[in-house]
């Protein structure tokens, strides 16, 4: 767009090619290719929305303690739809709604949220148990890169990171720096050893939708102690997209026409907090990840039920997260 303006404004001062810098010569093919890149970026986030069968497949691998055992891989699958919430050209928030069928029952379950940033200047991180901050991204880092902040259920955060969209040897693919990450219900329910992760996060364009990799270290010792913490165990972690039509995503849908509002309005109640005190701190449960999971997630279930209105369940979910965060 930048290159088309300079060449209007040649046209219309008629001014000789060779009466430019050769700087702005060189700069108009340049800012092209970063353009291109640009809007190749964001066809590659905007494809992981759509409906899919997915799988969940977590294997621990190798131990780093001794005597400890890695456990059983953990292996399930659904239904899934994931929906854009917004598109801001640098902004991009996708939702995943699991859309699953037992026994003749539909069940709907809002699921994890990923918001991507292009060229953040800051991303909102892990930092230990029950704290999430605020982390600057180096100026020199931040060119071309894009930010992805997970979120959990009830749009309390997860893990940020950072990194770069690269198209090498026919693969699409973004990769974060290692971050810290609290630990996903999976583990916290098991009463683990290790309370946290340190981990590589990569989303990649598969023919068939795509795949989100982890690559995990399960550590000891809690942030902020005398030592770096330990090891336990390595763990692999691929979880597939495949696209895919043959179940019904209208119950999904119905939620999020029911319930976009009142979700929008507890995003802004985090970001409220985010912006009051640089970051977050509430406390975590194991088996909701934030102890405001239950009650932000059934709120959205009585409006969907017709049980009571947004503005209503907004008013009670301020309540509950000033609470929950009044420690921070």
């Amino acid at each position: 767009m930048r290159a088309a303006l300079a060449v209007a404004l040649l046209i219309g001062t008629c001014l000789p090619v060779a009466a430019l810098p050769a700087t702005a010569l060189a700069q108009a093919p340049a800012q092209a290719t970063a353009d291109a890149k640009f809007q190749r970026d964001r066809q590659a986030i905007l494809s992981q929305a759509g409906q899919f069968r997915v799988r969940f497949d977590m294997r621990e691998t190798v131990p780093f303690v001794d005597g400890y055992e890695p456990l059983d891989e953990k292996l399930s699958g659904g239904n899934e739809i994931v929906r854009v919430v917004y598109d801001d050209g640098t902004r991009i928030s996708l939702q995943h709604i699991l859309v699953m069928d037992h026994e003749g029952q539909t069940f709907v379950i809002k699921h994890w949220r990923q918001d991507w940033v292009y060229e953040p200047e800051a991303v909102l991180t892990y930092a230990g148990p029950d704290q999430w901050v605020l982390t600057p991204v180096p100026e020199d880092q931040r060119k071309g890169a894009w930010s992805q902040t997970v979120w959990q259920t009830d749009d309390s955060p997860r893990y940020g990171g950072v990194g770069v969209w690269t198209y090498d040897h026919g693969m699409t693919e973004w990769a974060s720096a290692p971050t810290l990450r609290p630990l996903a219900r999976r583990d916290a329910v098991r009463d683990p050893v290790y309370d946290r992760y340190v981990g590589t996060n990569r989303h990649a364009l598969t023919p068939f939708g795509w795949v989100h990799i982890q690559d995990n270290l399960k550590m000891s010792g809690a942030q902020g102690d005398d030592s770096e913490g330990q090891v336990i165990v390595h763990e692999d972690v691929v979880n597939t997209y495949r696209q895919w039509d043959g179940y019904d995503a209208a119950p999904g849908d119905a939620y999020w026409a029911d319930t976009q509002a009142y979700w929008a309005g507890v995003r802004s109640l985090w970001d409220e907090v985010i912006a009051r005190d640089g970051g977050i701190r509430v406390e975590e449960e194991p088996n909701a990840g934030a102890v405001t999971g239950p009650a932000l997630m059934g709120l959205a279930d009585q409006i969907h039920a017709g049980e009571t209105t947004t503005e209503a369940a907004l008013a009670e979910a301020r309540t509950m997260i000033m609470d929950a965060t009044s420690g921070s």
